[in-house]
């Protein structure tokens, strides 16, 4: 038998069903940033996030052991899936339909990439600057258009692996990229926003 470390998310998910504990910790190190890093940016608040990433485990957990779960899918995606419920009922139970403000030190407005490293301090401030302006418009979106937005560009999912964790259909996924470009444009428009360097 292969060691643990080897095995796949959906082997170790079959092993912990079984009652193989150490599987479950392997698929929890292997899965918790990208979950964790998925719900902050939902709901922007770490107390809050907390909760709804334990939530969402124990939600893993006792799916797993009623056989919920289908090892013809990706574990992770399988995780977000549940996340995004959990998400949404916190949501629901809040009862409001605004956008809760993001901190200053929001995860999204802190993403560097390789070659802004290299660039000169003028070329620096300019995407920094376009960077927070895209993260703050990003925010006033609505709460689906702005899920989209963060799996697909921000996570590399597809528009059928969003689709499939959201509940939705891919022209569902489709509409609410569509309908927030049109918003992040207008956005821009209305600001006088640049989002491009020259």
């Amino acid at each position: 038998m292969k060691e643990l470390n080897g095995l796949t998310d959906e082997e170790l998910a079959i092993l912990y069903v079984k009652g193989n504990n150490k599987a479950f910790d392997i698929l929890l190190a292997r899965t918790q940033n990208k979950l964790f890093a998925y719900i902050m940016f939902m709901v922007h608040d770490q107390s809050v996030a907390d909760d709804i990433f334990q939530e969402t485990f124990i939600k893993v957990i006792t799916k797993l052991h009623a056989g919920e779960y289908a090892t013809t899918g990706k574990f992770l995606g399988w995780c977000m899936r549940i996340a995004h419920n959990v998400v949404m009922d916190w949501y629901r139970d809040r009862k409001t339909e605004h956008i809760v403000d993001a901190p200053v030190d929001n995860d999204l407005c802190s993403i560097r990439t390789a070659e802004m490293i290299e660039d000169n301090i003028e070329s620096l401030t300019v995407k920094r600057q376009i960077r927070e302006d895209v993260c703050r418009m990003m925010n006033m979106l609505p709460v689906p258009q702005r899920e989209v937005v963060y799996m697909r560009f921000y996570q590399r999912l597809s528009f059928k692996e969003i689709a499939d964790m959201t509940n939705v259909s891919i022209n569902t996924s489709l509409g609410r990229m569509h309908y927030a470009i049109i918003n992040l444009r207008r956005m821009a428009k209305e600001h006088n926003v640049q989002l491009q360097a020259e």
